[in-house]
């Protein structure tokens, strides 16, 4: 995908085949615990069968993505899984410590500068555990891999939902922090700038300094001297990513299942996406019970009693039973197929066992892409 050529806007897909199949990138989003993973993995399965090559990239540092993939493991560069299909799947699990190196090592002026900021503390920090640190990487992460022409689809599974939306907002984030005045003060000592910070700049630096100490806070500073002359590349960069989010060939698919938590969050990430003018592409919700009558639960109670002593009336409660608690489904999703609509929505049933194999993803992809069989 090209961001300095956006695509013109397109009609919604008719079903998530579909939308998998013109889709360049597709990010799956929802609470935690829903199947995203799975979900993902499925979406980027049906494009290796249709001949495509695609890639899998999770944000989420859990195994899930491997587990689900039949794989001991999988790291921060695409690794090629074999399968019957004509296309090609990859698979990448975000490694943010590494993907910051490698940003580093492939941007810095030359190899000297790389290797200061390696060995600045404040970098070692930052890079290996600091609070959103994984967002920006995971967003340089997209940036490498929807450039990279070896794929025609990348499928991101994101964190859950509160940590997608930071996920969505690090590229602006980012270039509001690179242009504010402060950072381009307290940045640029050696060229003379710090002579000209006001007041306000001192008492900020002074506050600073006595809540984290001299030290860390002269080691952020030589951090960020260090990184001079690569702002500009970051922010590029940042600029794409808002771009390619915003690109019609991008896709966001809501991920939920019917309980009345994982309904609320997804409806509120359809109201955050619809806020940035984004429609949501496509619904799937996960582990449905399945409806086997129309009939209501009192009227199923009714007919068990009137065959009391037989055979039957067990089945009568059983079927009861499943006319209720699918009900209760219906009740708790009530009103987010509206909020997201035209997208197209997958039901999955509740199957058997989880997903660990080629296999099991097969079956959930019989219930995704039942529209298009």
């Amino acid at each position: 995908m090209s961001p300095d050529a956006p695509a013109a806007p397109q009609p919604p897909a008719a079903s998530l085949a579909a939308l998998v199949d013109r889709a360049e990138i597709v990010i799956c989003c929802g609470s935690g615990g829903v199947g995203k993973t799975t979900s993902a993995a499925v979406l980027a399965t049906r494009a290796a069968r249709q001949g495509r090559r695609a890639v899998v990239v999770t944000i989420d540092p859990a195994r899930r993505l491997a587990d689900a993939l039949g794989l001991e493991g999988i790291g921060n560069t695409p690794t090629r899984i074999q399968g019957d299909w004509d296309g090609e799947l990859s698979a990448v699990m975000l490694d943010t410590k590494s993907t910051f190196d490698s940003v580093v090592q492939r941007y810095a002026e030359d190899d000297a500068q790389a290797q200061r900021i390696f060995a600045n503390r404040f970098y070692k920090n930052l890079s290996g555990a600091l609070s959103g640190t994984q967002e920006y990487m995971a967003m340089e992460k997209l940036y490498e891999l929807q450039a990279d022409a070896s794929f025609d689809l990348v499928v991101v599974d994101t964190p859950p939902t509160r940590h997608a939306l930071d996920f969505l907002d690090a590229p602006r984030n980012l270039t509001r922090f690179l242009d504010h005045r402060l950072y381009r003060v307290l940045t640029a000592p050696t060229r003379g700038v710090m002579k000209a910070v006001n007041k306000a700049a001192t008492t900020f630096i002074r506050s600073v300094t006595k809540v984290v100490g001299a030290e860390v806070f002269d080691d952020a500073i030589a951090f960020f001297q260090a990184f001079e002359g690569m702002e500009d590349g970051f922010r590029q960069r940042a600029e794409a990513v808002l771009q390619i989010l915003d690109d019609p060939r991008t896709a966001f698919v809501l991920v939920a299942s019917p309980q009345r938590d994982t309904v609320d969050e997804a409806r509120y990430f359809a109201r955050r996406l619809a806020e940035n003018d984004i429609a949501v592409a496509g619904l799937v919700v996960n582990r449905v019970h399945p409806r086997f009558t129309e009939d209501d639960p009192a009227t199923l109670r009714a007919r068990a009693e009137e065959v009391a002593g037989t055979d039957l009336a067990d089945l009568y409660d059983n079927l009861a039973d499943f006319a209720l608690v699918a009900g209760r489904d219906d009740a708790d999703l009530e009103g987010l197929a509206e909020q997201v609509a035209p997208a197209p929505i997958a039901r999955v049933p509740f199957l058997r066992s989880d997903v660990h194999d080629l296999d099991g993803l097969a079956e959930i992809g019989r219930h995704l892409f039942a529209d298009d069989a």
